[in-house]
């Protein structure tokens, strides 16, 4: 079944909705796990497709209200558990499920979080510098006040893969001393001055010059990539032979992780030497094979409807019968 976008919520289009149900097969009587619930766009669609059961988890408490109207729409078949979607083999386990049919991801941000004020992730409106999806942890305005100048330009290097963070840790330093940085129009205001404004190239959207820096914050902040590598791994343990695991990711950083994922998984990415010996007890067995090769992109159309889609990337695997690799422990 095809949908469009006027079938969601318009607080928050899910981007590729129409490809991730057609690698996702969903099939009456399977469970499926939507990790990243948001507004309930990838649950909706894969009930609406088949008599399946979906369990949706979410670390963001602002979720419950838009769970509980699914649930309403799909009794019986639709299920929310709170908590981070590197913790889906626990909280699984916790139903008494250990196996599942297909595992959804959507990376980053949702719309309905950038739009709203109070949550500090967006320097379009003004409001507290939070950043927080969920959570005991830290806010953006902690990390700005209260870090090294060093470690805050290597974090905007690093995550916003800024080329100007030396010059906007500074600022930064140089602004806290004057008074906390609180607000996010503060903070994308400091930034703007560090880095200047320049004209986009000809035919190139133009970038707002804080940009980089706050997606920079916003994935320290919630470990973003750590969480991903460990969901991915996650999503590996829990999913059955034949299971499918479908990743949205929106910047380059997250779709290096997954595609680097894939390879290594279905066994795309070479060996030392032909010579070397496979290991044994399956340690080199491919876990997973691609439903397709590369990423898919939104369609035009998607974008003219949706310009957040814009950078959007779908990649898909499938599950072989080979054992889960050893989940791999932090140093």
């Amino acid at each position: 079944m095809t949908l469009s976008l006027a079938d969601f919520d318009p607080r928050h289009f899910p981007v590729l909705v129409n490809e991730v149900v057609e690698a996702l097969s969903p099939a009456d009587g399977e469970v499926l796990v939507d990790g990243t619930f948001g507004a309930g766009g990838y649950s909706r669609a894969a009930l609406a497709s088949a008599n399946c059961v979906v369990w949706a988890i979410d670390r963001d408490p602002n979720v419950i209200s838009t769970a509980g109207e699914v649930e309403q729409q799909f009794p019986g078949r639709f299920h929310l558990l709170q908590g981070c979607f590197s913790e889906m083999k626990e909280l699984l386990a916790q139903e008494g499920i250990s196996q599942v049919d297909g595992v959804a991801l959507d990376i980053g941000v949702s719309s309905m979080q950038l739009d709203e004020a109070g949550r500090g992730f967006s320097f379009m409106q003004d409001g507290p510098l939070d950043m927080r999806m969920g959570g005991d942890v830290p806010s953006a305005a902690d990390v700005v006040n209260d870090m090294e100048e060093e470690d805050l330009a290597n974090i905007i290097y690093r995550y916003g893969e800024e080329h100007k963070s030396r010059r906007i840790a500074r600022a930064i330093t140089e602004a806290r001393q004057e008074a906390p940085i609180t607000r996010t129009r503060q903070l994308a205001d400091i930034v703007s001055r560090a880095v200047g404004q320049k004209r986009a190239p000809r035919g190139k959207k133009q970038i707002h010059p804080a940009t980089r820096t706050f997606q920079a914050l916003r994935i320290y902040v919630n470990d973003e990539l750590g969480e991903l590598e460990r969901g991915l791994e996650a999503a590996e343990q829990i999913l059955s032979p034949g299971g499918r695991l479908c990743v949205v990711t929106f910047h380059s950083l997250e779709d290096r992780i997954v595609k680097n994922f894939f390879r290594e998984r279905s066994g795309e990415t070479a060996r030392v030497s032909r010579h070397r010996p496979m290991a044994q007890d399956g340690e080199d067995e491919p876990t997973f094979e691609m439903i397709f090769r590369g990423g898919k992109k939104p369609s035009r159309e998607e974008i003219e409807l949706n310009a957040r889609s814009r950078s959007a990337k779908l990649r898909a695997g499938r599950r072989t019968a080979a054992p889960a690799r050893e989940r791999e422990k932090a140093a």
